[in-house]
């Protein structure tokens, strides 16, 4: 089928899954057509094989995808404590599939009911400095990962929810050896730690900090998961856990304002997968306050440029990415936050003339840094310069009976807060706020604190589908604020480029955001870098170390998945058995 007929198709499902009026609504997708009338081949994709084999050994038993993927994530816990964790949030996207059905499960952490605009400013109104926020007691917000994967069991769960923490308990008991990565961050100077939690978690008995190859053991995290295979999500958001929760971030210095009605109130929300088309797909991600709808635009914008007829070696291809990413960046970082307590335009964001007229913004050389445009449906909001740093993993599971789980999960910073409770570390998630809750006008930022309120996220677990609305891949990375990019990065080469998943994941990782062009400098083909200078785009270093981006692609029937190979991640296929 040519590529005119394929988009038409796309097309033609994105206007059956939503009513279209005169500015388009992003799809909602529903395809019910998309039922599964055979098994296929089941898979786990995450960032460390003792994490991806605890998931491919509960679908051994006839988990489902859900249920592998709670076993992911305890032993993610464990063994990955720099990025995700029982302590933290997740969003997740979820396709049926019996149904075709995408819904989307937001497990965001929220800010307590006694949190305020001002609680990251000092006593002189400045913004108080990241290194002493983000080890502060206020940085941590109302753990919710736990919750959310309760709530995708209770709808999708096959196996008893007790059953499916054994494999983490067993590591915690016995000990795991510390990894390379994580020996790497073991020996770097993040302010985590120095805390005092931290610092004895991650020191032997002479005192003296662990590294690669040392074996740790953590029973306080094993006798923690028996307690929540036992008593479902209550082991966290009531009794003791609770209680230590509120101590820990209630103790100095900046104590923070949780209470234990703020961790028994915590509810995941189910939404509506955000869809639009990009090529011959259909790309699914989470609404607000995750910026997949920043991804979105981002495609958008490329499919005005000829960046499909390009390549790798080409500098004008990067040249394309890095102006249409600095564009979409500057309408996330100003628009989006929790659409609970802000107007986030997203209709007006993926309006296709909205869209046209920002792509037409790029030029032949590099812009100064791009001002936020005024998308249909726009109030003035104050810009956001948020930093967030790349504490998060991401890993897709789909069982045989077709149901896939794409999920991104974070403690934010590397190892949250330092803090720790019961063997795993307390996200600083609330440091994803605006420190300045207005800009020198008075316009207020959409991603403010407020009590109750999700802070904006860039992660984004996305599901792609095909043009008869069954599943045709997933994707999602860690990275903070350049996810997006790294995930628009991988994309455009695996269905542009047609590159295989693993090479896209490879591709050399290029992040644009305002004055800031950096990237992975010496990966580059030849000629690429000096074509970026020629184009008034001095590439910097830096940027693309801590990319963790985990994806599959169905091509003819078959899986082709990937792993980052930047971090310790593993594709398993099959069951094992």
């Amino acid at each position: 089928m040519k590529m005119s007929r394929l988009v038409a198709a796309v097309a033609a499902l994105l206007t059956a899954s939503c009513t279209q009026t005169s500015m388009p609504e992003p799809a909602s997708a529903s395809a019910p057509e998309a039922a599964v009338t055979q098994k296929v081949e089941p898979f786990v994709i995450a960032a460390n094989p003792l994490a991806a084999k605890a998931g491919q050994e509960v679908l051994a038993r006839g988990g489902s995808a859900i249920d592998a993927a709670i076993a992911v994530q305890a032993m993610l816990s464990l063994v990955e404590p720099q990025s995700s964790g029982m302590g933290g949030g997740a969003f997740l996207t979820y396709y049926d599939g019996s149904t075709g059905k995408l819904t989307v499960y937001d497990g965001r952490e929220t800010a307590p009911a006694q949190a305020s605009p001002t609680m990251f400013l000092d006593a002189d109104g400045q913004p108080l400095g990241y290194r002493e926020a983000v080890t502060s007691g206020r940085a941590t917000g109302v753990p919710g990962a736990v919750a959310m994967l309760a709530m995708v069991h209770e709808d999708h769960g096959v196996l008893d929810w007790s059953s499916l923490f054994g494999a983490a308990e067993r590591t915690a008991e016995e000990g795991f050896v510390i990894t390379p990565r994580l020996g790497r961050f073991l020996q770097r100077g993040f302010p985590q730690l120095e805390t005092p939690d931290a610092s004895a978690y991650f020191s032997d008995a002479n005192g003296k900090r662990l590294t690669t190859g040392d074996r740790i053991k953590n029973p306080e995290y094993a006798d923690f998961l028996r307690r929540l295979a036992a008593n479902g999500p209550a082991a966290l958001y009531s009794g003791s856990t609770a209680a230590k929760i509120v101590a820990r971030t209630r103790a100095a210095p900046l104590e923070g304002r949780m209470t234990l009605a703020d961790i028994a109130n915590y509810k995941p929300i189910k939404r509506e997968a955000l869809c639009n088309p990009y090529r011959v797909y259909l790309v699914c991600v989470p609404p607000p306050p995750s910026s997949g709808v920043g991804l979105l635009q981002l495609l958008s914008m490329l499919e005005k440029t000829d960046i499909a007829d390009r390549g790798p070696d080409d500098p004008q291809a990067w040249f394309l990415f890095a102006e249409a990413s600095r564009l979409m960046y500057a309408d996330r970082d100003q628009y989006v936050g929790d659409p609970a307590f802000a107007s986030v335009p997203v209709r007006g964001l993926l309006d296709p003339v909205y869209v046209k007229s920002r792509a037409a913004l790029i030029g032949e050389t590099a812009s100064a840094p791009p001002q936020a445009g005024v998308p249909p449906g726009a109030v003035p909001a104050a810009k956001d310069n948020t930093k967030e740093p790349a504490g998060t993993s991401h890993f897709i599971v789909r069982d045989g009976q077709g149901n896939v789980v794409s999920i991104t999960t974070t403690v934010e910073s590397i190892f949250g807060s330092g803090r720790m409770v019961d063997g795993f570390f307390l996200n600083n998630q609330l440091t994803d706020f605006s420190f300045s809750p207005v800009d020198a006008a008075g316009n207020p930022a959409a991603n403010a604190v407020a009590p109750g309120k999700r802070p904006r996220s860039s992660m984004t677990p996305a599901i792609l589908l095909d043009r008869d609305g069954k599943f045709a891949g997933a994707i999602g990375s860690a990275g903070g604020n350049s996810i997006l990019a790294y995930v628009g990065k991988s994309l455009v080469g695996a269905i542009d480029w047609d590159l295989s998943m693993q090479e896209a994941l490879a591709l050399p990782n290029l992040v644009a955001r305002g004055a800031a062009i950096g990237g992975e400098v010496d990966e580059f083909a030849p000629g690429v870098v000096a074509g970026l200078a020629a184009r008034g785009m001095d590439l910097k270093p830096g940027q693309g170390e801590d990319s963790g981006v985990h994806a599959v692609i169905i091509r003819d029937g078959k899986v082709d998945g990937g792993y980052d190979p930047r971090r310790e991640g593993v594709v398993l296929i099959g069951t094992g058995d």
